[in-house]
C-alpha cells in the first residue's frame, strides 16, 4: 500500500523531502572500479553531501544503505566512518536485492514522516567486482559454492533473471525488435547526456590505483541496429533476450539527503523532491520483471495521480523485456523515460540502482526547473517484487 494519502502532502515536520544527490560513476565489472570495495565507493559520496549541504555530521540521524551482493557486515556504518562521519551516527543496511537503493530512500521517507524532523543519508552500493564468494558448508565440511541466493522456494521454480526477463517477454507480446530499438536508444541517450555534461553535476568522481574515475564506463557509442541483430538468445535457446538487451553487471554508489520539508527549510535549501507517495508489491516469481507495475499502479491511485501526468520517470532498465512491458502495462510512453539513458547503457550496480534513479530525477528536474513536476522512480527485483515511489519537484520556500 501507499503510504501518502490522495488529500495532499503531509504537514512540514513530516513532509518528506529529498534535498541533494550525489553518485558516483557507475563502471562495468571488473571495469574501472574493480579495486574499490563497496564501502570505499560509498563513503567518498556520503562525504560529498555533507559537504554540500554544510551539514552538521552530528545532526544525522542515521545512515540507511542499500546492498545486494556484498558480504554483510553492515556496510552503511563502515561507510559512514570511512567518510568521516562521528561514532554517534549509526547506519542501517537493507536488502531487497535490485530494490535496495529505492527501499533504503523509502525506509527513510518513511522515517522522516513518523515525525521530529530528523535528517538522513540514504541510498545504495554495490562493488559487484569485489562480492565475496559464496558458499554452503558441506557434509565433509568443504564448500559447495553457489552464484547466487535463493530468492524463493524451488517450488515456485525460483527462475533466474535472465529466464524470467524471457517470460515475461512472451507473455506481454514484447518482440526482439522492440527490446533491441530500446536498448540502443538507451546508449545513445546516455552517450549524449556524457557529451552535453548532463551527468557532471552529480557524479562524485573516485580516486583509484590507475587514476581517478569521473565518468560512467558502460555507453557504447559502436552499437548499430545490426550488432544489435546479431547478439544470440542469451538465456533461453530460440529466446528474445539477449546480452545485447540485457544490462550488465556493474561498480557504484548513489544516496541522497532526505529530510522533512521544516528541516529543509531551516537548512537553507533551494528546492527539492517531495516524496507523495511510497510503494512495494508482490507478482509471481515467474515474471518477477513486472513487479514494479502493481507498486506504482497503488502509488499513483493514492495520490489521485494518473500516469499521464506524471512528466519524468526513471525504471531501472534490467532488460528491455521487463521495462517494455512494465510501460506498456502503465500506459507510459517508452520514449519518454530514462531520458539520458538507463541500465542498459549505464549498467546495474544492483543495491545501487534504485537510488541512481532518484539521483537523476533530482538532476532532471532541476534542468527543467518547473515547480509541480511529477516524478516516478520505478524497480522490479529478484523474487517476484517491485516498488515506486512518486516524488515532486518544488522551490522549497514556496512548497
Amino acid at each position: 500500500m501507499a503510504d501518502v494519502p490522495a488529500s495532499g502532502l503531509l504537514p512540514p515536520e513530516r513532509q518528506p523531502v529529498v534535498i541533494a544527490a550525489r553518485r558516483t560513476p557507475v563502471c562495468p565489472v571488473n571495469g574501472a572500479l574493480r579495486s574499490l570495495r563497496a564501502h570505499k565507493l560509498l563513503a567518498p559520496v556520503l562525504r560529498e553531501l555533507v559537504a554540500e549541504l554544510a551539514l552538521d555530521p552530528e545532526s544525522v540521524a542515521d545512515v540507511v544503505m542499500g546492498n545486494a551482493a556484498g558480504g554483510g557486515g553492515n556496510v552503511a556504518r563502515l561507510a559512514l566512518l570511512e567518510a568521516g562521519l562521528p561514532v554517534s551516527v549509526p547506519g542501517i543496511t537493507v536488502d531487497r536485492q535490485c530494490g535496495s537503493g529505492l527501499d533504503a530512500i523509502v525506509l527513510a521517507s518513511r522515517l522522516v514522516a513518523a515525525g521530529g524532523s530528523p535528517l538522513y543519508l540514504a541510498g545504495g552500493v554495490e562493488s559487484t567486482s569485489t562480492a565475496p564468494l559464496r558458499a554452503h558448508p558441506r557434509d565433509d565440511g568443504g564448500p559447495e559454492f553457489y552464484r547466487r541466493a535463493q530468492f524463493v522456494p524451488a517450488s515456485y521454480g525460483d527462475p533466474d533473471m535472465g529466464v524470467a526477463a524471457e517470460t515475461v517477454a512472451e507473455e506481454y507480446g514484447v518482440g526482439r525488435g522492440r527490446q533491441d530499438a530500446f536498448a540502443l536508444a538507451s546508449h545513445r541517450k546516455a552517450l549524449a547526456a556524457i557529451r552535453e555534461g548532463r551527468f557532471a553535476d552529480e557524479i562524485v568522481p573516485l580516486a583509484t590505483a590507475r587514476g581517478t574515475v569521473a565518468s560512467d564506463g558502460g555507453p557504447r557509442a559502436g552499437l548499430t541496429p545490426a550488432i544489435m541483430a546479431r547478439f544470440p538468445a542469451a538465456f533461453v535457446p530460440g529466446g528474445t533476450v539477449t546480452a545485447g538487451n540485457s544490462c550488465f553487471d556493474a561498480d557504484g554508489a548513489s544516496a541522497v539527503v532526505i529530510t522533512s520539508l521544516e528541516r529543509a527549510r531551516e537548512l537553507g535549501a533551494r528546492d527539492g523532491l517531495l516524496v507523495r507517495g511510497t510503494g512495494t508489491a508482490g507478482v509471481a516469481p515467474e515474471v518477477l520483471g513486472i513487479g514494479a507495475v502493481p507498486a506504482a499502479r497503488d502509488v499513483l491511485a493514492a495520490a489521485g495521480v494518473s500516469a499521464g501526468q506524471v512528466e519524468l520517470v526513471e525504471f531501472n532498465e534490467a532488460f528491455a523485456s521487463q521495462t517494455l512491458a512494465c510501460l506498456d502495462q502503465l500506459g507510459i510512453d517508452a520514449g519518454r523515460v530514462n531520458l539520458d539513458g538507463g541500465a542498459l547503457a549505464l549498467g546495474h550496480a544492483y543495491g545501487a540502482s534504485g537510488a541512481v534513479l532518484v539521483t537523476r530525477l533530482l538532476a532532471q528536474a532541476r534542468r527543467a526547473g518547473t515547480p509541480g513536476t511529477l516524478a516516478l522512480a520505478m524497480i522490479s527485483m529478484a523474487g517476484g517484487m517491485g516498488t515506486a515511489a512518486l516524488l515532486e519537484y518544488r522551490l522549497l520556500a514556496a512548497a
